[in-house]
Formats: structure tokens, sequence, C-alpha cells
């Protein structure tokens, strides 16, 4: 009976952190987006960077819903891996992982702390600045500001050099995270290999999107 109970739980927590993932990969994906229109048009740029900064809903329901959907997910995470590493039996420590898993699949907990901090930053760098300058500064609407902001934060090659390593790790972290969320949702029927595909696409097209987009704006300003 216990043990039914805490594979109930385990599996919960595995959905659950599952679920907070594809809510992830959905904000990804429309930053993405946001952030590409910087390199064909500033001014689509400003205006939808304007809107998203300003709009009720964005700023008091979706954005406190996205930080919580942040830190539960990379604390499930903790919890899990470390509930998966103490039930290992001691003969597991001459298990050749590398033989039956993918690099991404056996670091999850590296990628996903590196992007963790990388978030983090993100929010200490961009989250708190356009707190104080909305809300307690006080300053005055500028549509045109966001373009201007976000070329000079790709001027230093350090900065540009770490924003794109945190994304190599990011697209590792999907890689063999978007797919094992499906899993863990039960989702398995035959739209499941175009999906495990859509997953792999995903994981190399929007991460390094972002890399391109970091360096055109670091190499051409």
């Amino acid at each position: 009976m216990a043990k039914s109970v805490l594979l109930k739980s385990s599996i919960a927590k595995k959905v659950a952190m599952a679920l907070s993932g594809l809510f992830l990969i959905l904000f990804l994906a429309q930053h993405f987006f946001i952030n590409s229109t910087s390199v064909f048009s500033p001014d689509t740029f400003n205006a939808i960077s304007h809107f998203m900064g300003y709009n009720p809903l964005v700023q008091f329901v979706i954005q406190p819903i996205l930080i919580i959907g942040v830190i539960f997910h990379f604390i499930m995470g903790f919890v899990l891996d470390l509930k998966n590493r103490s039930a290992r039996p001691v003969s597991y420590a001459k298990y050749n992982g590398a033989a039956n898993a993918s690099w991404a699949s056996r670091n999850m907990i590296i990628s996903g702390s590196v992007v963790l901090a990388f978030i983090l930053v993100h929010f200490y760098d961009f989250w708190v600045p356009e707190i104080m300058y909305k809300y307690v500064e006080g300053s005055p609407l500028e549509a045109s500001r966001y373009y201007p902001e976000l070329v000079h934060k790709f001027e230093s090659p350090v900065r540009t050099g770490l924003y794109c390593l945190s994304f190599i790790l990011l697209s590792l972290h999907l890689w063999h995270g978007f797919n094992s969320s499906f899993q863990s949702v039960g989702f398995n029927n035959k739209y499941s290999k175009g999906l495990h595909k859509l997953g792999y696409a995903f994981a190399i097209v929007v991460p390094f999107g972002f890399i391109f987009i970091a360096l055109f704006h670091h190499f051409n300003h």
C-alpha cells in the first residue's frame, strides 16, 4: 500500500513538472518571436515590447504565473533528481550510463541549473530595472526605448558569449525535456513520432535562434 502511494506521488510529481515545462516552452516560443522582430523591424519590436510592458493582464497575471512556473519547474526538477539518486542501488555506480542514455538525459540537472541561473540573472538584469523604471521612478512612457536597450545588452563580448553558452545548454535541456514531458503526461498515439521530431526541431531552432539574435546585434552595432 505504501509503495503504491509513493509510486502515485512520484508519477504526480513527474506529470506536474512536465506540465510546467510545457508551459515554459510556450513562453519561450513567444519570447523568441518578440525578440526575432528586433532583427527585421526595430519599430515592431518596440511596439510589441511596449504593449507587453504596460498591459495589465501581462504584468499582473501572466508574469506572476510565469515566475511561479519557473520556480516550481526547477524545484520539482531538483526534488525528482534527488529522489532518483537516492533510489538507485549501489551497483548503479558501475553502470555505464553513456552507453544507454544521451548526455542531455543524464545531466538534465546540470543544464537545468545553468538555465535557471541565466533566468535569475535575466530577471535581475531586465525585470528589476523595468519595475524600477515604471513603478518606482515613475519615468515617462517611451515606446521607442526597448530596441536601444536590447542592443546595448549585447555590446559586451563576454556578456554575449555567456548568453550564447546558456542557450546551448538550454538546447540540450530541451532536447530531452520536450519529449520527456509528453511521455510523462501519457501522450502516446499515432502522432507521437511526429511530435518527437517537432520537439527536436524546437530544441535546435529556438535556442540557436536566440543565439543568432544576440550575435546579430553584437556584430552589427
